[in-house]
């Protein structure tokens, strides 16, 4: 295997594919980048580290927090690793390349993984290439392109390339939904795959608890001291599923349909485009006058006896003043005509207002919105970068209110938010009044997702002060330096729910199911563990091919949990060629079905 990278995700993926697989990696790298990476985020960390004791050390009553500040990830133990400025054809074939079974292009910048693409299959037909894109759209045309000319080197009726294959994923797509997810409490962990859309909740066991249990959570010490926590149990046995009654668990669900990328940016109602031209309070000025019509309509029918269509055409010529006098009519009739005219009058500004309010509407489609007064159970989203861009779109995916707060009035993240018409606050998160302008004294959960640690930190340090019982997640850079602050804010809060996560801890697994030929369809962060959503083939699996569902069950390693494209699996269905299965797998469990 070959991983190329210049930040984090490659250096986890490479000790993965090595710790836990057992594979044989090199690594290339930037030249300036093990010696350029340490020291920067070191510093960072130590700063967040710093803060983080000055502050929780005043929280528990003076004691100082412990924070582990671990040195950046580094190559395991005997793996090579190459230097190298560029992705040349001569430093990818001094790598190995054309002797590889997989690579992984996994590059900040898309433009050098595809460049480096294009070169490895030439130099390799029968690679498996893994690219990390962000560009969706230009992912898949990549895709294919590399697909169809692996399929063209050996057109000759060579099958030996049958192995070559292109996976083309995100960072940022891998690790939102887990993000997403952990924010809410009571809403469910979604992972999207073939037909099928699969829901994983918290909640406790019953005493009749059902066979599709993912996961038992940790029974923790509050004060987050060394050995204090039961490790939570990946894909546990039935028998200590049904023994651990009233424990919270991690409990899979089955939705049939999920609604499309675009569903939360289309509006609710009858008319979504009336929501977005006119306020609320002119709606309502508008249904006022109209039901006065109607009543005065109904009104004359009854004074009169006339038509009731013929009553509402006399009641409209009243109201916009054209020249039909009641003269001589009774009293009643003259007596609604006045109050025919005065409603006309009353409606003339509020038509006009509607009319400038409407070009107003469209003189600003393009400008951020500002939290609305009232509002309250949402979502503070601190950064729209790659991962916050992401965020952003999964939480409106599902519904959920958000507000975002981006430093950088050119952020990638900001089209997407005007698109979905999320309310936005420009300025410095660190700033005194940025956060209460995004009402995080009613809002839900505070999700910090900028780039830099030390933000997202002092961001959620700053926001327990205002709101204790706050819900927060961070992104860390660093697994260990967030397992250090996730300890130490909940000895710290230890009534409220603190979650910490590395993006590259929860992208990793994805990356390197890829590289294995395992199609990886989604994660679920289990405490400081991942349970990972794959897509098998059954045909000539020794562990799959004729067995049931249920014997099919290695607890603590996978489970199937049903067939491609089927909303319904029983647990006595015989696996058979042909069947392609979606299971839960622990990263083990996945080197183990390979």
């Amino acid at each position: 295997m070959v991983v190329c990278g210049d930040d984090g995700l490659a250096h986890r993926l490479a000790a993965e594919l090595r710790g836990v697989y057992g594979e044989q990696v090199t690594l290339v790298v930037p030249p300036a980048e093990r010696a350029a990476r340490g020291p920067v985020v070191g510093r960072a960390r130590a700063a967040s580290a710093a803060l983080l004791d000055r502050v929780v050390s005043a929280a528990v009553g003076g004691r100082p927090a412990v924070a582990g500040t671990a040195a950046a990830p580094a190559a395991a133990a005997g793996e090579p690793v190459l230097e190298a400025f560029e992705l040349t054809e001569a430093v990818l074939a001094a790598a190995g390349v054309e002797r590889a079974t997989a690579l992984a292009l996994v590059h900040d910048d898309d433009e050098t993984n595809i460049r480096a693409a294009l070169t490895a299959r030439r130099l390799n037909p029968r690679l498996r290439l893994v690219l990390r894109l962000y560009n969706r759209r230009l992912g898949q045309h990549i895709e294919e392109l590399l697909d169809q000319a692996a399929a063209l080197a050996y057109d000759g009726g060579d099958d030996s390339g049958a192995e070559a294959s292109t996976t083309v994923l995100s960072d940022a797509d891998t690790a939102a939904p887990a993000l997403a997810a952990t924010a809410l409490a009571g809403t469910s962990k979604v992972v999207q795959t073939e037909g099928l859309l699969l829901r994983a909740v918290e909640r406790p066991l019953p005493a009749d608890s059902g066979p599709h249990t993912l996961a038992l959570l940790s029974v923790g010490d509050p004060t987050g001291t060394a050995g204090g926590d039961q490790e939570p149990r990946l894909l546990p046995a039935d028998e200590e599923v049904r023994g651990a009654a009233g424990r919270t668990a991690i409990v899979l669900e089955q939705v049939s349909t999920a609604g499309g990328p675009e569903s939360a940016a289309r509006g609710a109602g009858v008319v979504p485009w009336l929501n977005s031209l006119f306020s609320r309070r002119l709606r309502w000025s508008l249904a006022g006058l109209v039901g006065c019509v109607l009543a005065m309509a109904v009104a004359l029918w009854v004074v009169t006896g006339i038509h009731p269509v013929r009553a509402f055409y006399l009641t409209l010529l009243d109201m916009f003043a054209i020249d039909d006098p009641a003269l001589g009519a009774p009293l009643g009739r003259q007596l609604l005509q006045l109050l025919s005219a005065l409603v006309g009058l009353l409606l003339l500004p509020v038509l006009l207002a509607a009319v400038l309010e409407a070009l107003g509407t469209f003189r600003t489609a393009t400008s951020l919105r500002r939290p609305p007064r009232g509002l309250g159970g949402h979502v503070v989203l601190l950064g729209l970068g790659k991962i916050g861009t992401r965020v952003l779109t999964r939480l409106r995916e599902l519904n959920v209110p958000v507000v975002c707060v981006e430093s950088d009035p050119e952020a990638r993240g900001l089209a997407t938010a005007r698109r979905l018409r999320v309310p936005v606050v420009l300025g410095d998160v660190t700033q005194e009044g940025v956060l209460e302008s995004a009402k995080i004294n009613r809002a839900q959960a505070l999700l910090a997702v900028t780039s830099s640690d030390t933000t997202n930190l002092e961001a959620v340090l700053y926001a327990r002060t205002v709101r204790p019982d706050l819900r927060v997640v961070l992104r860390l850079y660093d697994d260990d330096f967030a397992t250090a602050v996730y300890r130490t804010l909940r000895a710290a809060y230890p009534h409220a729910l603190t979650r910490s996560r590395s993006v590259t801890h929860l992208a990793a697994p994805a990356f390197a199911g890829a590289m294995l030929g395992r199609q990886v369809l989604g994660a679920v962060a289990v405490e400081r563990q991942v349970l990972l959503f794959a897509a098998v083939d059954v045909d000539g699996h020794p562990m799959l091919e004729g067995r049931t569902v249920d014997q099919a069950f290695r607890p603590g390693s996978w489970r199937v949990l049903a067939l491609a494209g089927r909303s319904d699996t029983p647990a006595d269905h015989v696996l058979a060629k042909g069947d392609r299965v979606v299971v839960a797998v622990t990263r083990r469990g996945l080197a183990a079905l390979r």
